[in-house]
């Protein structure tokens, strides 16, 4: 919303405040202010000229000569090149030593021909093309209504103005007119302002009629106005409605686009010739078509308002006039709407239509019914001021229901939510400020008028008073009682998880959790149901991940193609499934993905690639943070390697798994080389175990190495796990070190050596003793796994 300081200051005194200053302290109260424009920054020694001749330029086809009369003692020459410049003319000079945004003028040769200033344009003074008239879009300005040679122009185009531009938020619409930011700035002030009022005189009979066939406009009133003459808006018109924003288009527009700006409501002037004396308010029919103002046919359904002349639709309700009864230079009577439609209605209307204009935009958030009238006679009075003509008597259907209400708040609900302790006199008298009529003592009964929609429940009357009062007049203190912060325990795992995996040397990525239907399936998703958009911006990202794996093989694929070919990526996220539930689960999870190289010392001459154990290792040193224990065994996975791929299990709980992208789908379809990754659920990761701290062991260790011969079916997992049951507690430590398959084994056979570590903290092991447990070993494994000790 623009706010024509200019304009405010008419209906209350602010000519002593800058446009920045009154801007600061709107914002102080409530409402934000984007910007402050000075309309006459970068102008100077603009006059009014009357052009005395006009000639061809000797020299140049495109260029006129022409005298000038500027009020000073003699007429001055100027050189000009607008199509449209012509002798009797009044305009715009820019005189020498004049200044335009960019530009000062000085005497110049053009051609041969001297020239003594400039005649400006609009755009040259800094108006937007949409602000200027058509036939003048492409040339010069020219006065058309009676103006003194020598003038200044500034401030005959009230150029010497500021242009306040308000953010209102949705439910401030009562600052969407001067009307309601009068009462805002008076409030802010506490100064005294007058309204805009209509004094119209009317004794003729109005044999309009007028009938309303939908549940959407519960209020429609109309005057006729005959006799008017169409042509351009006075000058102070046209200047208001520019500085608005609003491009001027002939004096009965102009005027119902000025009361709308003023006053906040909505109008429409329809040329009587073209309408009859029949209005019908009624839903659109499905199919309907109307070609409105902008001269585009819209096809309208039944959810759509119209008007019509009874038969034909003349408007789209709230939204745009037709183009069949547009005002135009032979109108000579007009009949003028002032109406209620539903916000929910023209919303919708406008939403279908994509077509938004400044009454839909009023209408959308509903406009005062008190105002419905004041705005008809207002605009009738007007009309008849710049265009003659006789107003009739108001034809009115329906009923105006007040949106007026009132608000019970005690002194002690509005204390304690600001936390403070106004006296009842201090907050009647803010309350007052705002044109809001209260009465009580403890417990106030607060009477909202109906300009003010937005005020509904006691805390919006709480809130009206602490920005008057000033928030920065609101007190700063501590909490009474203080509590200590802290991270919900699914954020200190996460960090956690993030800490370690960093630690590893892998890097943090984050990537889209919208996929396609072709990655939703991958790496065990094609069992789950995918999540689709309804409406999805391209196939590429229509469905719900079902896995954090895909995301991070396509970062992975980045990364390499731009030759960085040793990549360690992680990401925590959540993946969504739907398992016939009536929402998608969702589940959050920890993923990461190796390739390349994992350890690059040239100087040493040690180059180590990604592999199996590499990937193991950083699950490995994951579950050891948070002191887990954890078991592998293997597994077939779609999309994964069969032979080098591991379930990863907790307490026996499948929680995820590692192991070796298959070597078709990360070259086909990632084009990646060995690529080993991993995915687990980050929930199965919490752990209530403490960290336990022991003394350094005072005796020495004891270590065996035991090489066992077995069938190739059988896990290294579940042998390590019979070992610890078997070794009994002065096992210590217990690692696999080599796996065999060769010759020297049978074709079915494998060979797995551990190296075991014993000790006893209390004192040093006898030969004896672990010779035992070692024996008891080797008795176990035979027994369950029918394995021999390989010499």
């Amino acid at each position: 919303m623009l706010l024509s300081k200019k304009w405010l200051n008419q209906y209350i005194d602010v000519s002593d405040l800058s446009g920045q200053a009154l801007g600061d302290l709107i914002t102080k109260n409530g409402i934000e202010v984007e910007s402050v424009t000075d309309r006459s920054e970068g102008l100077k020694g603009l006059v009014v000229g009357h052009v005395l001749s006009c000639a061809k330029h000797p020299e140049a086809d495109k260029l006129n000569v022409t005298t000038v009369d500027v009020g000073d003692d003699s007429p001055v020459q100027i050189v000009c090149g607008a199509p449209n410049v012509a002798a009797g003319q009044h305009v715009i000079v820019a005189k020498v030593g004049a200044r335009l945004p960019g530009l000062k003028i000085k005497k110049a040769k053009l051609r041969g021909v001297e020239s003594q200033g400039m005649i400006c344009s609009l755009e040259e003074l800094g108006f937007e093309k949409k602000q200027i008239r058509e036939d003048e879009q492409d040339g010069i300005h020219t006065f058309r209504e009676e103006v003194e040679v020598g003038a200044d122009v500034i401030s005959l185009l009230d150029l010497d103005d500021e242009v306040i531009e308000l953010g209102l938020t949705p439910n401030r619409s009562d600052c969407l007119s001067l009307y309601g930011i009068i009462h805002e700035v008076a409030a802010i002030l506490e100064r005294p302002y007058t309204l805009p009022a209509a004094d119209v005189e009317t004794d003729t009979p109005n044999d309009v009629s007028v009938r309303l066939e939908t549940d959407n406009c519960t209020y429609y009133a109309t005057r006729r106005v005959d006799g008017v003459t169409i042509g351009e808006s006075p000058q102070w018109l046209k200047n208001v409605l520019i500085a608005e924003g609003v491009r001027p288009i002939n004096n009965v527009v102009d005027v119902t686009n000025y009361v709308m700006l003023e006053l906040g409501q909505p109008l429409h002037a329809f040329d009587t010739s073209k309408l009859g004396r029949t209005i019908l308010v009624r839903q659109a029919q499905d199919g309907e078509e109307i070609v409105t103002l902008d001269d585009a046919t819209r096809t309208l359904d039944s959810s759509m308002m119209v008007i019509t002349d009874g038969q034909h639709p003349v408007a789209i309700a709230g939204v745009m006039g037709g183009a069949n009864t547009e005002v135009d230079a032979t109108t000579t009577s007009i009949i003028l709407e002032s109406a209620y439609f539903t916000p929910a209605s023209v919303r919708k209307t406008s939403r279908t239509l994509g077509l938004r204009s400044d009454s839909s935009a009023r209408f959308e958030k509903g406009v005062d019914p008190e105002r419905l009238l004041l705005a008809l006679d207002r605009a009738a009075a007007l009309i008849v001021n710049v265009s003659g003509g006789t107003i009739s008597e108001p034809v009115i259907a329906g009923s105006k229901a007040s949106d007026a209400r009132t608000i019970d708040v005690s002194i002690d609900y509005i204390n304690h939510r600001l936390g403070m302790d106004l006296d009842q006199t201090t907050i009647k008298h803010i309350l007052k400020r705002l044109g809001l009529d209260v009465t009580g003592d403890e417990t106030l009964t607060v009477h909202v008028p109906s300009r003010r929609p937005d005020l509904e429940v006691p805390a919006d009357i709480t809130e009206e008073v602490a920005r008057l009062y000033g928030y920065d007049s609101l007190p700063s203190t501590l909490p009474a009682s203080q509590s200590k912060g802290y991270l919900p325990k699914d954020n200190v795992l996460r960090r956690q998880v993030r800490r370690v995996l960093q630690g590893t040397g892998l890097s943090q990525a984050i990537t889209y959790s919208l996929t396609s239907e072709l990655h939703a399936s991958r790496f065990n998703g094609e069992g789950a149901t995918t999540v689709r958009l309804a409406m999805p911006m391209s196939e590429e990202r229509s469905v719900l991940r079902t896995s954090l794996v895909p995301g991070l093989l396509e970062a992975a694929r980045y990364n390499t193609a731009r030759q960085q070919a040793n990549v360690r990526l992680f990401e925590t996220g959540r993946v969504y499934v739907e398992h016939g539930e009536t929402l998608p689960r969702e589940t959050e999870r920890v993923a990461g993905v190796v390739t390349g190289l994992w350890y690059d010392h040239r100087s040493q001459g040690t180059r180590i690639p990604v592999d199996y154990f590499v990937a193991k290792g950083i699950v490995d040193t994951l579950m050891r943070s948070q002191r887990i224990d954890v078991t592998y065994e293997a597994a077939v996975i779609s999309d994964m390697h069969p032979g080098r791929t591991a379930n990863v299990l907790v307490a026996g709980n499948v929680i995820g798994y590692v192991g070796q992208v298959h070597p078709a789908v990360s070259k086909d379809v990632y084009g990646l080389k060995e690529v080993y990754v991993f995915e687990l659920d980050l929930g199965a990761l919490k752990s209530e175990a403490m960290l336990v701290y022991q003394d350094v062991p005072r005796y020495p260790s004891i270590s065996r190495d035991l090489a066992l011969v077995l069938k190739r079916d059988i896990p290294a997992g579940q042998v390590e796990a019979t070992i610890r049951q078997a070794a009994g507690p002065l096992l210590i430590e217990l690692a696999l070190f080599d796996v065999y398959t060769g010759d020297n084994v049978g074709e079915t056979e494998k060979s797995i050596a551990f190296s075991l570590k014993y000790q006893d903290p209390t004192r040093t092991l006898l030969d004896e003793e672990v010779t035992a447990s070692y024996d008891a070993i080797i008795e176990a494994v035979k027994t369950k796994y029918g394995a021999e000790v390989r010499a």
